[in-house]
């Protein structure tokens, strides 16, 4: 069914001109139709989830943009799973907090720490995505995917998919690896039935606080998705209508990644983590040992360390706090998290991207370090 909608409907940033062509997919036969016919048609294409990862200039996009709101959770069988292991086969237009909450309810372990993300379930391996010692990655079994040059489907394993911090090969013109165009259908995902109700070992520090138990201990999945809920509502993180904070795009720059030589040079009390192990920092002070501390001896495999930075912290140290607007903008910082840059009521796409831009001058100014945005940005600058 085709409309003239604007992304300012469409984005949970609320802002945002119109598409030269949009087209609502409620079934797999509507979505297929609608590649099909906007490839033909098209140059440029997208593919819009939930819109939670998304910001939009005032002049909209050129060409189609495709609403996906295919539903559907199924468990499906599989040779090799192990025992305890269900998989369940997920459709791309599906709410992914949703998911979580079918999971929990079903006595699913894996996900419960990514509760309250907002987005779609085919958006999710695309980015990654990743909350409270938690990633998509780590239950991801395939994906399957409509490919613009054959019009066929496939299923791609996840170990094909080179998932990282926040990205993939899928993160790309709307869905698409960077050695074809291809739109996610659906997600497969193994997750483990939790006979004692208990989840897998809590594995961050913050959860674990709000839990009252220690890092490693196992707690009920509802109580893990009840905490998370919680937690990120106290940010501003869990959409609410009532509440300016959370028209944004959640954290919308990802923790940069640097070398462990640059990370010394930055102040000691900057919190940091080595890649790979996002729990507990590393203390990394001053090449000269001035305040008594050695860096960790040299990789053997002579390539440097990389260590993890928090780009909250480094906001909020250059002086940009929570709450913090330029002057005569309706865009600003959250007031319950520096890493959220929202729409105040009345913004534009501009208004944002100038708040990002000028959070981007600070925190270069200041640190040497160049903060990346991580929502998908269409006619705007950052």
């Amino acid at each position: 069914m085709t409309a003239v909608t604007p992304f300012s409907s469409l984005t949970t940033f609320r802002v945002g001109g119109e598409a030269a062509e949009f087209v609502e997919a409620t079934t797999r036969e509507e979505l297929f139709a609608a590649l099909e016919d906007g490839w033909r048609r098209y140059d440029d294409w997208m593919v819009v989830g939930g819109g939670s990862n998304l910001l939009v200039g005032p002049d909209g996009f050129p060409g189609i943009a495709i609403a996906l709101r295919t539903t559907g959770i199924d468990v499906v069988e599989a040779d090799g799973l192990p025992d305890g292991v269900v998989r369940l086969r997920v459709q791309a237009g599906e709410s992914w907090d949703g998911v979580v909450a079918f999971a929990v309810d079903a006595g699913l372990g894996g996900i419960e720490a990514l509760s309250g993300i907002p987005g779609s379930a085919g958006a999710a391996p695309i980015q990654n995505i990743g909350a409270y010692g938690a990633e998509i990655g780590s239950v991801l079994a395939s994906v399957e995917l409509m490919d613009r040059s054959t019009g066929l489907l496939s299923h791609v394993p996840s170990s094909d998919l080179e998932l990282g911090y926040r990205t993939s090969v899928l993160k790309r013109h709307g869905g698409a690896p960077a050695e074809r165009e291809a739109v996610v259908v659906s997600i497969d995902l193994d997750l483990v039935r939790t006979t004692d109700g208990l989840g897998g070992p809590v594995a961050y520090a913050q959860l674990a606080g709000a839990l009252g138990v220690s890092l490693g201990d196992r707690v009920p999945v509802r109580a893990v998705r009840d905490a998370v809920l919680a937690l990120r509502a106290s940010k501003g993180m869990v959409l609410d209508d009532g509440d300016p904070d959370t028209w944004s795009a959640g954290s919308f720059f990802t923790n940069p990644i640097v070398s462990e030589r640059f990370a010394a040079s930055l102040p000691a009390d900057a919190p940091r983590w080595p890649v790979g192990d996002v729990e507990e920092p590393v203390t990394v002070l001053p090449l000269d040992g001035s305040k008594g501390f050695d860096l960790p001896p040299a990789p053997t495999d002579e390539q440097e360390r990389l260590v993890k930075l928090s780009a909250a912290w480094l906001i909020e140290n250059s002086g940009v706090h929570k709450g913090f607007t330029l002057p005569g903008s309706r865009a600003g910082i959250s007031t319950k998290h520096t890493l959220a840059l929202t729409n105040r009521g009345g913004a534009t796409g501009e208004d944002v991207a100038a708040l990002a831009r000028y959070v981007q001058a600070r925190v270069q100014s200041e640190f040497g370090v160049l903060l990346r945005p991580e929502p998908v940005v269409v006619d705007l600058d950052i």
